[in-house]
């Protein structure tokens, strides 16, 4: 199948520890050197949320940059039984030597992935020499403490700030309890051991027994490409990336890398569903990888 600008969308079956898996490859006319894989994160299929996939693997392949989006096991038309974010290494890994396979003038990857894709990209990035720049958009770095902070800063703080809830308190429409319980149940969560307190130094090799936000640090670290971080403003995903971030001196010292380019979308949600959100992220991604050596 091939679109309007004439680029090639070709579907693959392959292989995975004897699971069949399928993808789009989206190929270009030109012989490209960089491609970039797009990761599927969370309950969603390689069409990905509004399509995002889809249109910017388009507008990828349109730019000379190939692409290829695929379902993991478990997911979409793949095979297999279902697994996390934690456990798709292999699905990373086979996807990317069929990748080589049909765009035989490649010799680099870049890794895109929304929310927990993101932090699969993060764990598998520092793996394979061919991975040689990473995209993160909205990074999932949960913990309890962390989203009961968040939630408590950036949900009932704001709640307190619009005149419906005030409505429905003065006219007693407001379920009190509910609240006060949620409220406490969120204290004692928030008033847990930090992440941060898991200190570590100089790993070759993540230990898994490390929250999910000191691992991703440590993975991180161990990843020596560029990086583009995408943090939307409407989203608790990327608003506990960010107090998390506050929190560590460690991320701060690695986001302030210049290897490592920054950009917060004030507007976007977390999915960035509208047209202008999803194409100024499209942008950024395609500049960027242009702009890779």
């Amino acid at each position: 199948m091939k679109d309007r600008n004439d680029q090639q969308e070709l579907p693959v079956i392959f292989d995975c520890e004897g699971v069949q898996l399928l993808g789009i490859i989206h190929q270009t006319v030109a012989a490209a050197r960089t491609g970039v894989l797009l990761i599927v994160g969370g309950p969603q299929y390689r069409v990905g949320s509004h399509r995002q996939f889809v249109l910017l693997a388009r507008h990828s392949a349109a730019a000379g940059i190939p692409a290829m989006r695929f379902d993991v096991r478990g997911m979409g038309d793949s095979e297999g039984e279902p697994r996390n974010f934690a456990q798709i290494d292999t699905d990373i890994r086979t996807a990317i030597d069929i990748f080589f396979t049909h765009c035989p003038n490649l010799d680099q990857i870049v890794l895109w992935g929304l929310c927990d894709a993101a932090s699969a990209a993060l764990f598998y990035g520092y793996q394979d020499h061919r991975v040689k720049g990473l995209i993160l958009l909205n990074p999932w770095v949960f913990t309890q403490q962390g989203a009961a902070k968040t939630h408590l800063k950036h949900y009932y703080l704001l709640r307190l700030q619009n005149p419906d809830f005030w409505k429905k308190l003065f006219t007693f429409n407001f379920d009190y309890m509910v609240s006060i319980r949620s409220i406490f149940n969120l204290l004692q969560q928030a008033g847990g051991p930090s992440a941060a307190k898991q200190a570590t130094t100089s790993l070759t090799k993540i230990d898994d027994h490390l929250s999910l936000p000191i691992k991703m640090r440590e993975c991180l670290k161990l990843f020596s490409y560029p990086v583009l971080l995408i943090l939307s403003g409407r989203d608790l995903v990327a608003e506990e990336f960010k107090e998390t971030v506050k929190g560590d001196p460690e991320w701060q010292s690695l986001l302030k890398d210049q290897r490592i380019l920054r950009h917060d979308f004030s507007r976007a949600d977390h999915t960035f569903s509208s047209a202008d959100w999803r194409d100024q992220v499209s942008s950024w991604t395609l500049d960027w990888i242009k702009a890779l050596k």
